[in-house]
């Protein structure tokens, strides 16, 4: 369902849901480099400078170059965007903390920890992917002279 929400959030943005999650990493690091986000988000730089193009035209980022080094660039949050966006997770936020409020501190400690665990097993199941090899490209057929 996650995943459901997200699209739908994105969608009343204007923007994709790879968008999206390409605005949490930026929150969670508020200025990085284009390289930066496509080594965290798993993207070609190519992808990501078409992710930043439509962000930054939807107004919920900006690229700044740096002032000490002129030819590197860092893609910002607007300030305003996190309002913009956040305002659809209220509802959602509201709701999870009426549920969460059913549980004792000792079930959410355990539901944390669960949680995290689950977080690192994903993440290492994600590396061990990215790091084994790639298969081989198919072999296209040698044309024959008929």
């Amino acid at each position: 369902m996650g995943v459901i929400f997200s699209q739908t959030v994105a969608s009343r943005v204007g923007i994709s849901s790879s968008d999206l999650e390409c605005m949490d990493f930026l929150n969670l690091e508020s200025r990085v480099t284009a390289g930066r986000l496509a080594e965290v988000t798993g993207l070609t730089t190519g992808a990501i400078t078409g992710v930043i193009d439509r962000l930054e035209k939807a107004g919920l980022v900006r690229r700044e170059r740096d002032d000490s080094d002129r030819r590197k660039v860092f893609i910002t949050v607007v300030p305003e965007s996190e309002a913009k966006i956040g305002k659809f997770y209220e509802s959602l936020q509201q709701s999870i903390h009426k549920a969460w409020s059913k549980y004792s501190d000792d079930e959410l400690r355990f539901l944390i920890r669960f949680t995290m665990l689950g977080y690192e097993v994903m993440r290492n199941a994600s590396e061990g992917l990215k790091q084994a090899e790639a298969p081989a490209p198919k072999k296209k057929p040698r044309k024959t002279g008929s």
